[in-house]
């Protein structure tokens, strides 16, 4: 899909249109794949749960095999071999293939804490579980730019999503606005009406109203190439082309220039607003018929939200996919969304009921959690502005307001939760505390940094819905009027579920 444009041009997305960029992506895919197979690839591969058992293992015995397997948190095959995803590290440039533990087929993650104490580290490729290649790799620019080189999409900050899967440290792929990955040049990935289903599992309380946060098929050109020449898994809470029932975030379909919730391009009320911690996100399509089904990842059993014919609306039967492959970007490679990704497949094959049943429990079953005690130290990354809290100037004096800003690693963006509940920034002489000045109490007070005092204004809950609530007030730390510029000021605020009140520690 692409994103939002003035009301005067016919289809929603804003920014600049660029040159297409295939062969730059093409040139570097393959030599970041190639570097990534010389260099610090250390691989340590378990097995995995049980034979037979693990969600690839599953579509294959219903007949509908993976084509695509992606994930930075276990492995989805019992018999997969190879790395999950391969980070690289800011202060020099190395890379290093992240495999799993001798036990479980889980994620290593103590591998890229080790690799990247001290340092930035991105996420530099998602590999295909597969055997077919179909790895993702920094999105190149298409119709609208990235932040990244030659116009491409910035990677994804590789410790912004700490939780544990099976009890054991993983990380997410956290997408803030610009961030995107894609494959236009896939292996048996549907093509026109080419039958196909897919699965993503989700952060329910990251997203926004952005576009598009997709993972699932798209053009191979980056670029708009007219109705139904996608097929992607949409997760988020935008209003453009169609919504579900409440205020979002729904699970719906990106089929290009248009989200479907339902049959008709608009409203389905039975396509509920779903926010699970971890959400289980499912779309399916075949000749003139397509599903959207969906669950909590953690327990209980999938709901259909739509089961029939294609979009009434002219260009969606046939279908016209082309085939590649795309994370947290539309299919023009509209980057404006945010979200957080742990795994997903592509199927050969509209897969049954009854096979993406046995997948959700397989699921349910890995126990998928935020991090007991999470992150204590890092940046907080505010999730609605895809920006970190930052003390503006890098002032050490008490009574600045605090505000977002593009993240930066920098001393005045790492935030310490201590034992005591607080969070203080800098260390030793010039260490300050996040404060609620005035010791205020209401919506809108400021927060501040001030010298450390024990007192109750001082203590703040992190919680498990990425909340951040005062101990004193009971109200969110929120990014004011929801703004997603830097130098967007903070303040405490009613709690409310919106996006610029949730926030990642790490």
């Amino acid at each position: 899909m692409k994103r939002a444009q003035e009301p005067t041009r016919s289809s929603p997305h804003a920014g600049p249109p660029h040159r297409r960029a295939n062969v730059w992506a093409r040139i570097g895919a393959a030599a970041v794949l190639v570097t990534g197979a010389l260099v610090g690839a250390t691989t340590t591969v378990g097995t995995a749960q049980a034979a037979g058992s693990l969600p690839c293992d599953l579509y294959a015995a219903g007949g509908t095999p993976c084509v695509a397997a992606h994930s930075t948190t276990r492995m989805l095959y019992s018999s997969y071999n190879g790395p999950l995803y391969q980070v690289q590290r800011a202060s020099d440039n190395a890379i290093r293939d992240i495999g799993v533990l001798s036990t479980g087929g889980y994620a290593d993650a103590a591998a890229q804490d080790s690799f990247c104490a001290g340092t930035r580290c991105e996420i530099s490729v998602i590999y295909d579980q597969s055997g077919r290649g179909n790895h993702l790799t920094r999105a190149p620019l298409g119709t609208f730019n990235g932040p990244g080189p030659g116009g491409s999409d910035a990677l994804a900050d590789a410790t912004a999503a700490p939780i544990t899967v099976a009890g054991h440290k993983a990380y997410g792929v956290f997408v803030s606005p610009g961030t995107g990955y894609r494959n236009n040049h896939t292996n048996g990935i549907a093509i026109g009406d080419q039958p196909e289903g897919m699965y993503a599992i989700f952060d329910g309380t990251h997203y926004n109203s952005g576009c598009c946060f997709d993972y699932g098929n798209a053009e191979t050109t980056n670029h708009d190439d007219g109705n139904g020449t996608m097929e992607a898994i949409y997760f988020g809470s935008i209003r453009a082309w169609g919504t579900g029932a409440g205020s979002g975030p729904w699970i719906m379909a990106d089929m290009e220039n248009g989200l479907f919730s339902g049959v008709n391009p608009g409203y389905n009320a039975n396509d509920p607003t779903i926010s699970h911690r971890f959400t289980t996100a499912i779309v399916k399509g075949e000749s003139n018929h397509w599903a959207i089904r969906g669950g909590d990842a953690r327990s209980g059993g999938l709901s259909t939200f739509y089961d029939g014919v294609r979009p009434n609306a002219a260009g969606y039967h046939p279908m016209k996919k082309q085939g590649a492959v795309l994370l947290g970007i539309g299919g023009d490679n509209s980057n404006s969304s945010a979200g957080t990704f742990y795994e997903g497949v592509m199927t050969a094959g509209y897969p049954s009921n009854a096979t993406e049943d046995a997948v959700q429990s397989n699921i349910t079953s890995v126990g998928y959690a935020a991090s007991a005690t999470g992150a204590n130290k890092g940046e907080l990354h505010a999730v609605g502005a895809g920006k970190c809290l930052d003390v503006p100037g890098w002032s050490t004096a008490g009574g600045t307001q605090l505000q977002t800003w593009d993240c930066n690693d920098g001393a005045n963006q790492i935030f310490t939760h201590t034992s005591s509940n607080e969070l203080t920034v800098y260390s030793g002489s010039s260490q300050l505390c996040l404060d609620a000045a005035g010791y205020g109490n209401s919506a809108g007070t400021r927060v501040q940094t001030y010298a450390c005092n024990g007192q109750a204004n001082q203590q703040w809950k992190v919680n498990s819905d990425g909340t951040i609530t005062g101990a004193a007030s009971g109200l969110c730390l929120d990014v004011k009027d929801a703004s997603t510029a830097s130098g967007a000021l903070v303040q405490l605020w009613t709690c409310n579920t919106g996006s610029n009140q949730k926030w990642t520690l790490g």
